[in-house]
C-alpha cells in the first residue's frame, strides 16, 4: 500500500486562498446551476481528490532514493496543484494561485491533461506497466482501469464533480432528491450530449458556420427554450406586471418595475388606536453615497382608526428606525410597543395583511424609487392562482419562524402573483419539452422513445435533458420570488430566500418581477445555468442515484471522497422542501422514482434534531450516531484499499463541562458523534489538513465567529494488528505530537474561530490509532473523554505561550481576562503590578491603562495615543495592529507591521491566545477582531515585508511563503 501525497503535505496555502477567492465566484460556476447549502469550493475538492489519487515521492525510494529528490518531486506536485506568484495589477503587485485549483485555469486543458497524467503515471506504477503520455490515452487508460470516485453524500455535487474533471468515472448519491437531481445535472447528462450540435430552429441554420464542443449544443438549446419560455410567459401573465408611470421629476413617461416593496400589517391592540400598523425591519431604499432614498411613512389621524400611506423621499435626510426589532414592535400611529405574542395571534388567526411601501424601476444607471399607487395595487390583488404548494410546512425545524405567524404551507411563503408565475413557469416547461423533442427529431436525432431516467440517449432523452434544466430555472426563480425575500439597501437589490441556511420570517418583503430584465428574472436564471453547462467539456461518464449511505452500493472498489451531514447544523431535507415542491411539478415526471414522493423523504435523513423524536435529544443524538456509523461501515467494506478515504468535516465546539479535577473542559456532541461512528467502522486518521470552505462575508458569518474552514479527515482502515495503550500512555503521546501539529497549524494562519476544531485531527489521530485506550478500571476511554483533553492541551499550550510576552503585556493578559475594558478597583491593579515588577503609573505612563478616582481600565483601540509604543510592549502593538486593520486595511495593518521585525511571531501567538480568552468568555464581538487579524495575518506579513526588504525568514515566523 503506498503513501499519497495528502498523507504527507498539500501546498494549503495556495488551496485555501484560491478556496476562499471560489466562493464569490459566479458567472458559470456550478454553484449557481442550483442553489444548495454549505458546497465545498471546487477547487478544495479538487486539490483533496488529486492529493488522494498520486503517490507521495517517498513511496517510490527506487525512483527517489533522497530526501531532497522526494522534496523537490513533491514540490514539483505542489506547482501543479497550486502555485501562488506575484502579478502586476494595474501597477500594483497582487497575489495570484496558478495551477490545477485555480477556477480561472481549469479550463486550460494543458492544466487539466497535466494532472490527469500524473494520475495515470501513479496508477501505471502500480500496475508495473509503462506511463501513457498521449491525452487521448490517458483519459482512456483512467476509465478503463482507474477506481471511480464516489461521494456517498455528493449534495450539491462538488466532489463527483471534480473527480470527473479529473478523469476518474465519477459516483454520487444522496438520499435528497433535489441533491440527486442537481448533481445529475453536474455529472450525468452533460457527457450524454458531449459534441453534439443544438436542435433550435434558430442554431440549426447556423450549423455549417460554427463547431459545438463539450455541453456547448446543450447549453444553447437550454437558453433559447428559456427564452422562448419566457416569451409563452409573457402573453400569459404580462398583464399582471404593468409599467409604471414616472413622475415628472424622474423624467415621466413609463418604467418596467424591477420589484414592489411589501409591508406586513396586523392591527394595533391599543384600543384607542386600531390602525393596521406596518410591521417594517427597516425604510431605507438605498444607502449608496450620493443615491440615499428612504420610505416615509405618513399617518393620516383624521381618520379612525388612523391609516397610514407611504412615501418616498430622496437626497438629504434619514429614514426613521424600522418598527421591529427583536424585543417586538411598535406601533407608528400611537408609539404602543406590541408584543411578538399579538402579532403571532393575528397571524394565527389569518388576519395579518401586506401595504405597498414602494415600486423600484430601473432608471438611468441607478434605481428609481416610486411611490405606490392604486393602479399598481389593485393589479397585484387581481392575481388568482389557479395551483397552489398545499402540503404543510414542518411543525419544526432548523431555522424555520415562520409557522409562529400562521404560514403553515408552503403556499403560504408566496404571494398569489408569485404563485401565479410561478405555476405558469412549472407547466411551461412541459410544454418546451414537448417542443424540443420535435426540433429534435427534425434535426435528424433518432428516437429509441427511451426517457433519460431508463437510460435513453435519443430525441426523448435530450428533450428530458433540456427539461431538467429549464426546471432549474424554476426553482432559481423561486429563491427569488418569495414572500420572504428582502431588500438590501447597501445594493439597490433583492436578497434571495436562502440568504442563509434558514426560512425566517421577513416583515418588509420584497416581490421580483420575472419578466424584467433585473435581479430575479427568468431569463437571468437561465443564462446562468446555461453558463454552468457551457463549461462542463468532458465524455467520461457520471452516475447519480437516490440511496441511503447506511446501504449496500453495487460499486466496484472506489475511491470515496464525502462531506457527510453535520449532526444537527442543517436540516436539508426541510429547506430542500422549497424546491421539491416547484421541480415535482416542472419535471416530476420525468423522474418518477426519484420524485415519488410528495415532500423529501425526512425519517432516514441523518439529522440529529430533537423535534423529530418528540424533543428527546439523546434519542435524536443515537438516531444521528448509530446511522452515520452504519455510512462509515459501509464505506470501509466498499473503498479501494490502495487509496485513503477522506472526510469534510466542520463543527464548532461549544459544550463545557466541568472534570473530574473542577476544570471547565470542552467538548462538542456533532465531533464526537461523527468520530465515534469513523473510528468504531475500523478507520483510523492518518492526516488532517484545514481547508478553507466557507464564505466569510456569508450571512451567519457577518459580525461573527462562524466557522471558516472544514477539517478534511485523511483515513485508513486500522490495522487489525493496532494495539491497545492506556491512558497514560495516550497522554504521553498526546503531550509529544500535539504541541509540534498546533505550532504549524498557527504557522498556515489558520483562524483562531477554527483553531480547536483543527487541533480536533492530529489529536483523534492519535486516538484512533489504537484499537483501545483504557482506564485504570479497564474500560474504553470515550471519544469524548478524548476531546476534552485534546481542548484541554490546546488551553495549555496557548497558556504556555504567555511566558514570551513582555511584563507589561503579561498584566494587560491577566487584567483583560477579568475585565475586559471595563473599570477594576486600583488596589487590584497594583497588587498584580508588584508582582509581575511594574508599577500602575508605568503602564498608565505607556498608554495602557486609564486610572482615575481609585478606578482603572484598559485603554480601548480607539483611545490608544498615535506613538502606541513607546514601551515596546506587546500588547499595545496588536491592539493598535487591529484598530488599524479596521481603519486601513491590511496595507495599513502592514506598515504598522514593519517597524516591529523580530516580533511577529509572538504577535500572532498573543492575537490567538486573546481570541482563546474571549471564546471562552463569550465575548463575541471583541473575539472577532483578533479572528480578523489572524485570517489577514498572512498578507499584512507579506505586505510588511515588501515595505522591509531586508527582514529575514526567521523574522516571519519560519514561513517560507511569504517569501514568494
Amino acid at each position: 500500500m503506498k503513501k499519497k501525497l495528502i498523507e504527507v503535505a498539500l501546498p494549503l496555502e495556495a488551496i485555501n486562498q484560491e478556496s476562499a477567492r471560489e466562493k464569490s465566484i459566479r458567472h458559470g460556476h456550478p454553484s449557481t446551476l442550483h442553489l444548495w447549502w454549505s458546497r465545498k469550493p471546487t477547487a478544495t475538492c479538487r486539490a483533496v481528490l488529486f492529493a488522494s489519487l498520486v503517490d507521495d515521492p517517498s513511496s517510490h525510494p527506487d525512483k527517489f532514493p533522497t530526501e531532497a529528490d522526494q522534496a523537490q518531486e513533491r514540490q514539483r506536485l505542489f506547482d501543479i496543484i497550486g502555485k501562488i506568484v506575484t502579478v502586476d495589477k494595474k501597477g500594483k503587485p497582487e497575489q495570484v494561485v496558478k495551477g490545477l485549483v485555480s477556477w480561472d485555469s481549469i479550463n486550460n486543458r494543458e492544466i487539466i491533461e497535466t494532472a490527469q497524467k500524473e494520475i495515470a503515471r501513479c496508477l501505471a506504477w502500480s500496475r508495473n506497466e509503462t506511463p501513457p503520455t498521449d491525452t487521448a490515452e490517458v483519459r482512456t487508460y483512467l476509465q478503463n482501469y482507474a477506481p471511480p470516485v464516489y461521494d456517498p453524500f455528493c449534495g450539491g455535487g462538488s466532489i463527483p464533480l471534480e473527480g470527473q474533471r479529473l478523469g476518474l468515472v465519477a459516483h454520487g448519491s444522496d438520499i435528497n432528491p433535489v441533491a440527486v437531481l442537481i448533481t445529475k445535472g453536474l455529472i450525468e447528462i452533460p457527457p450524454k450530449f458531449q459534441n453534439q450540435p443544438p436542435v433550435n430552429p434558430e442554431a440549426q441554420t447556423k450549423l455549417k458556420a460554427l463547431q459545438w464542443y463539450g455541453a456547448q449544443g446543450l447549453a444553447a438549446d437550454v437558453g433559447y427554450y428559456g427564452e422562448w419560455m419566457r416569451n409563452q410567459a409573457f402573453k400569459t401573465i404580462g398583464h399582471l406586471y404593468p409599467k409604471v408611470s414616472l413622475p415628472l421629476e424622474h423624467g415621466g413617461g413609463e418604467a418596467t418595475v424591477i420589484a414592489w416593496l411589501w409591508a406586513r400589517t396586523v392591527k394595533c391592540p391599543n384600543p384607542a388606536c386600531g390602525a393596521q400598523m406596518p410591521l417594517v425591519n427597516s425604510f431605507k431604499l438605498s444607502t449608496k453615497k450620493g443615491k440615499q432614498a428612504w420610505v416615509e411613512p405618513v399617518i393620516d389621524s383624521s381618520h379612525q382608526p388612523p391609516r397610514v400611506s407611504f412615501t418616498v423621499k430622496t437626497g438629504e435626510g434619514t429614514a426613521r428606525e424600522g418598527t421591529v426589532n427583536r424585543r417586538g414592535a411598535m406601533c407608528i400611529c400611537c408609539n404602543t410597543p406590541v408584543p411578538f405574542d399579538h402579532i403571532r395571534q393575528e397571524g394565527k388567526a389569518g388576519r395579518m395583511q401586506t401595504q405597498l411601501m414602494a415600486i423600484v424601476t430601473e432608471g438611468q444607471k441607478q434605481r428609481l424609487y416610486i411611490p405606490p399607487n392604486e393602479e399598481q395595487i389593485k393589479v397585484a390583488l387581481s392575481a388568482e392562482p389557479q395551483w397552489k404548494p398545499d402540503s404543510n410546512l414542518p411543525e419544526q425545524a432548523l431555522g424555520f419562524r415562520v409557522q409562529l405567524y400562521g404560514m403553515t404551507q408552503h403556499a403560504d411563503l408566496f404571494t398569489p402573483r408569485q404563485l401565479v408565475a410561478l405555476t405558469t413557469f412549472s407547466d411551461l416547461v412541459r410544454v418546451a419539452r414537448e417542443q424540443v423533442k420535435l426540433d429534435a427529431l427534425a434535426a435528424g436525432i433518432p428516437d429509441d422513445n427511451l426517457p433519460l431516467s431508463q437510460g435513453g440517449m435519443g430525441a426523448t432523452a435530450y428533450a428530458d435533458a433540456v427539461a431538467t434544466y429549464l426546471g432549474f430555472a424554476v426553482d432559481k426563480l423561486t429563491d427569488y420570488c418569495s414572500s420572504i425575500c428582502s431588500w438590501h439597501s447597501g445594493r439597490d437589490t433583492i436578497r434571495n430566500t436562502f440568504a442563509r441556511q434558514a426560512i425566517p420570517m421577513t416583515w418588509d418583503f420584497v416581490e421580483a418581477n420575472p419578466l424584467s430584465d433585473s435581479t430575479g428574472n427568468f431569463g437571468g436564471a437561465v443564462d446562468w445555468i446555461s453558463a454552468v453547462i457551457e463549461l462542463r467539456n468532458t465524455d467520461t461518464p457520471g452516475l447519480v442515484k437516490q440511496h441511503n449511505a447506511a446501504q449496500k452500493l453495487h460499486l466496484n472498489s472506489p475511491v470515496i471522497s464525502t462531506d457527510p451531514p453535520y449532526y444537527d447544523n442543517i436540516g436539508y431535507a426541510d429547506l430542500a422542501d422549497f424546491f421539491y415542491i416547484w421541480l415535482r411539478r416542472s419535471i416530476g415526471k420525468l423522474y418518477p422514482q426519484i420524485c415519488s414522493t410528495l415532500l423529501v423523504p425526512k425519517i432516514e435523513e441523518l439529522v440529529a434534531t430533537p423535534y423529530r423524536f418528540g424533543g428527546d435529544k439523546q434519542q435524536a443524538k443515537e438516531f444521528f450516531e448509530t446511522g452515520l456509523g452504519a455510512a462509515f461501515r459501509r464505506m470501509r467494506e466498499t473503498a479501494n484499499s490502495e487509496y485513503p478515504v477522506t472526510i469534510y468535516y466542520a463543527f464548532k465546539q461549544s459544550e463545557t463541562e466541568t472534570s473530574q479535577n473542577n476544570q471547565n473542559v470542552t467538548a462538542s456532541t456533532g465531533w464526537e458523534t461523527m468520530l465515534e461512528g469513523l473510528i468504531q467502522a475500523g478507520f483510523t486518521i492518518v492526516s488532517t489538513w484545514p481547508m478553507r470552505t466557507e464564505l466569510s462575508n456569508r450571512s451567519v458569518g457577518i459580525g461573527t465567529n462562524a466557522l471558516a474552514s472544514s477539517i478534511v479527515l485523511v483515513c485508513r482502515p486500522r490495522p487489525e494488528t493496532a494495539p491497545s495503550v492506556t491512558r497514560r500512555q495516550f497522554l504521553q503521546q498526546l503531550k509529544r505530537e500535539l504541541p509540534a501539529a498546533l505550532e504549524k497549524l498557527q504557522q498556515d494562519n489558520i483562524a483562531p474561530v477554527d483553531l480547536a476544531q483543527a487541533s480536533i485531527g492530529p489529536g483523534m489521530g492519535i486516538f484512533s490509532r489504537y484499537t483501545k485506550i483504557l482506564d485504570a478500571d479497564g474500560s474504553a476511554m470515550a471519544v469524548r473523554t478524548a476531546l476534552q483533553f485534546i481542548n484541554q492541551m490546546l488551553d495549555e499550550y496557548l497558556t504556555e505561550q504567555e511566558g514570551e510576552f513582555d511584563l507589561e503585556t503579561s498584566w494587560a493578559l491577566i487584567w483583560f481576562e477579568q475585565h475586559q475594558f471595563n473599570e477594576g478597583i486600583y488596589g487590584e491593579a497594583e497588587t498584580l503590578s508588584k508582582a509581575k515588577n511594574i508599577s500602575v503609573q508605568g503602564l498608565v505612563n505607556g498608554g495602557i491603562l486609564f486610572a482615575e478616582g481609585g478606578k482603572v481600565r484598559l485603554l480601548r483601540r480607539g483611545e490608544l495615543p498615535e506613538n502606541c509604543n513607546p514601551m515596546g510592549c506587546n500588547w499595545l502593538i496588536t491592539q493598535h495592529l487591529i484598530y488599524t486593520l479596521d481603519k486601513k486595511g491590511e496595507t495599513g495593518a502592514a506598515a504598522v507591521l514593519s517597524e516591529y521585525k523580530g516580533e511577529w511571531e509572538i504577535l500572532r501567538d498573543l492575537t490567538y491566545r486573546l481570541y482563546n480568552i474571549c471564546d471562552k468568555k463569550g465575548w463575541r464581538q471583541e473575539a472577532t477582531a483578533y479572528n480578523s487579524l489572524v485570517i489577514s495575518w498572512g498578507e499584512i506579513c507579506r505586505l510588511a515585508a515588501q515595505s522591509r526588504p531586508d527582514t529575514l525568514q526567521g523574522e516571519l515566523f519560519s514561513d517560507p511563503r511569504l517569501l514568494d
